[in-house]
């Protein structure tokens, strides 16, 4: 077993700074717990201003993985088949209610192992999953970014493919501490492969910015046939980022469609 895996086996939901899951506000009422997954590089301060948005009926526990935020010092995953076990391990204790998934661009294909390992694993599946800015899991990744290319090329693949902040890509200081960070993340998403199981049972809405040249809406639709519940694309204002740049668009549009899933509730 993966030492980061005993770690995570916790009876208690922990919430130290090298914790998995942050919650920004605390909504003890909360019928719901909504997990947060950001894009590569990305933090749980991504989900900051969700807490304030969803709540009281959603909780959002936004997920920090290793090699960033307070969390730099650990060494980050670069595989999903090996990051997806721990994960688990570490939202066990926060399920004691309902919850979604909600996951951005990398985000999204963990998200989605996420549900299929909550399945065979036999523990509690959520009533929905949210995916946003990246094609469905069984559409092949676009041309290579090798994470393993020298730093200016990497960088420069990067910018091409808009699937990272540029600002931070514009700051030596801020993208040689993260750069590491980004290498394995991208490593994630090269070396993913979505091996053949059963549509899930949840429904799944699909986000996509209408401006993002990185996904086509035929590689959103995709995700239609790996559910049995249903599923929508709903198009955003904005690149590859809507998610922050239409903040106000995108928050109407989980609550309600959680809410929906969930009955209601």
């Amino acid at each position: 077993m993966d030492g980061r895996v005993r770690q995570s086996l916790n009876t208690a939901p922990s919430e130290g700074s090298d914790s998995w899951c942050v919650r920004w506000r605390r909504v003890p009422g909360a019928r719901l717990r909504l997990f947060c997954l950001p894009h590569a590089g990305g933090g749980a301060t991504v989900f900051r201003q969700w807490a304030q948005y969803l709540a009281p009926e959603i909780e959002v526990i936004a997920i920090r993985l290793p090699g960033r935020e307070t969390r730099r010092g650990e060494i980050p995953f670069t595989s999903v088949d090996d990051l997806v076990p721990a994960l688990m391990a570490a939202i066990r204790p926060w399920i004691d209610r309902p919850y979604a998934w909600f996951g951005h661009s990398l985000g999204a294909l963990v998200a989605f192992e996420a549900c299929r390992a909550a399945r065979r694993l036999c523990q509690a599946e959520p009533t929905c999953l949210v995916v946003s800015g990246n094609p469905a899991p069984h559409v092949p990744p676009r041309e290579g970014l090798a994470p393993g290319a020298p730093a200016s090329e990497f960088v420069a693949k990067l910018k091409e493919l808009s699937g990272t902040p540029v600002e931070l890509l514009n700051n030596p200081s801020a993208l040689s501490s993260i750069l590491p960070t980004l290498r394995a993340d991208y490593t994630m998403v090269e070396t993913y492969t979505c091996r053949e199981e059963p549509p899930l049972d949840c429904p799944i809405t699909i986000l996509g910015g209408i401006g993002d040249h990185s996904t086509s809406f035929e590689e959103l639709d995709g995700w239609k046939r790996h559910t049995t519940a249903g599923a929508v694309v709903r198009m955003i204002p904005g690149g590859h980022f809507f998610v922050a740049e239409s903040i106000g668009d995108v928050l109407p549009v989980v609550a309600a469609d959680i809410r929906a899933a969930s009955g209601g509730r």
